[in-house]
């Protein structure tokens, strides 16, 4: 792989893949920390702010993401116009402001607002995160760098919980935005310091609505995108519906909750497995097939978990756990694939393009996740239906997807 690559107009040192790797790996890692960690404060949170009905703690979850789906829409755009770093910083700027402010909430209301504006400066690492990749990479050299970056999205953040927890035992569930103030720090830090702008000037998009309405237009007619949009806002949904329910489950359901963060991390490090197996097989066999292989094999172990929701005890706790894993190892397979499936075809507008898709997918995914979390009635089985149900609909798409492909090479 060579350590440079050429825009038709300049030369764009680019940094050694694994240092690359890591760095993204950790701007991605910002969005999965602000949440995961979050979870052993819930409790604390509902306690501490005289919350009658618990569940409502999991909206400081699901604000998030909404904040970063919003934020998406426009982030993309702003970076195709003034180019990637500006923006990346800038809505670092906006996270570390927004951590502040939800460190020192005194309602839910308050909070729950921190954390919308939290989520929109989150998005700007994400989206333009994205952006630098296609510029970068393509096609399958894209997908396996996507893995390899996303492996490390996934097995950092698997230990937030613990962070969450020794943080909160030293001093309270606000130490936990403390910590994201100095992780955004050190991310965007080296970013702005390690990696040269990956856009030239002569490619850049000016910044107006008719430029994203035209990129709009041009994305909703390809089939391959509108299928994409929503078979990632099935992948996102089921993560999301996880999050917003485990800890329910494991301190309600199971009385586990004190072992919640290291079960968590032991799952997540399970299911990071995936990506590096994705990295193995993806140029091989290609994204398409490997998505509806990973769908469709979470899907019949769903179907084989919808009757065992009722069993409890020890035997119910490790089964669940065993489909918690399950839950996040077909990320490994799915989202990446997916995001560089519906990027390859767009890299003329590779922010718009990559702001609108993750929008709307984001936006999508916590319209579907948040009613199978607010459903959580003490057990698991709320969850465990819904993500089936989310599972085969992106079954059933990926296999659409594959009709209308074959129809197109007749």
């Amino acid at each position: 792989m060579s350590e440079a690559q050429t825009h038709p107009d300049s030369a764009i040192r680019r940094m050694k893949t694994p240092e690359f790797v890591a760095m993204m790996g950790m701007m991605f890692a910002t969005i999965a920390f602000s949440i995961d960690s979050m979870l052993p404060a819930l409790p604390r949170i509902a306690q501490d702010l005289g919350l009658e009905d618990p569940n409502r703690a999991q909206l400081v979850l699901i604000t998030f993401v909404v904040g970063l789906g919003i934020g998406t829409f426009v982030t993309g755009p702003l970076s195709d116009a003034y180019g990637r770093k500006p923006v990346i910083v800038v809505g670092a700027g906006v996270y570390i402001l927004a951590s502040a402010m939800a460190a020192m909430a005194p309602t839910l209301e308050l909070l729950i607002a921190a954390r919308l504006l939290q989520g929109l400066g989150a998005s700007g690492g994400r989206v333009v995160s994205m952006a630098v990749l296609r510029d970068l990479y393509a096609g399958r050299e894209m997908a396996r760098i996507t893995s390899f970056v996303l492996m490390i999205f996934t097995v950092f953040p698997a230990f937030a919980p613990l962070i969450g927890t020794g943080i909160i035992a030293v001093s309270s569930w606000r130490g936990i935005f403390v910590s994201f103030i100095l992780f955004s720090v050190i991310s965007i830090g080296w970013y702005a310091i390690r990696q040269p702008e990956s856009l030239p000037r002569s490619a850049r998009r000016p910044f107006r609505a008719g430029t994203i309405w035209a990129a709009l237009r041009e994305l909703v007619v390809q089939p391959l995108i509108r299928i994409s949009i929503l078979v990632q806002a099935c992948c996102f949904s089921m993560v999301f519906a996880t999050l917003m329910s485990v800890q329910g489950i494991y301190e309600q359901t199971y009385d586990m909750g004190e072992w919640m963060p290291l079960y968590f991390a032991g799952v997540a490090v399970l299911a990071g497995t995936s990506s590096f197996f994705n990295a193995r097989i993806v140029m091989r066999l290609g994204m398409r097939h490997v998505i509806t292989w990973a769908f469709g094999g979470f899907f019949l172990t769903c179907l084989l978990a919808l009757p065992l929701t009722g069993i409890g005890g020890k035997l119910g706790f490790h089964l669940f756990v065993a489909w918690q894993v399950g839950v996040f190892f077909q990320t490994g397979f799915t989202i990446g694939n997916i995001q560089a499936m519906a990027m390859e075809h767009v890299g003329h507008i590779g922010g718009v393009a990559s702001s609108l898709i993750q929008s709307t997918a984001t936006i999508l995914a916590a319209i579907l996740a948040t009613p199978i979390g607010l459903a959580f009635d003490g057990t698991q089985r709320p969850l465990v239906i819904g993500i089936t149900l989310l599972c085969g609909f992106g079954l059933a798409l990926m296999l659409l997807l594959a009709r209308i492909e074959r129809r197109s090479f007749a």
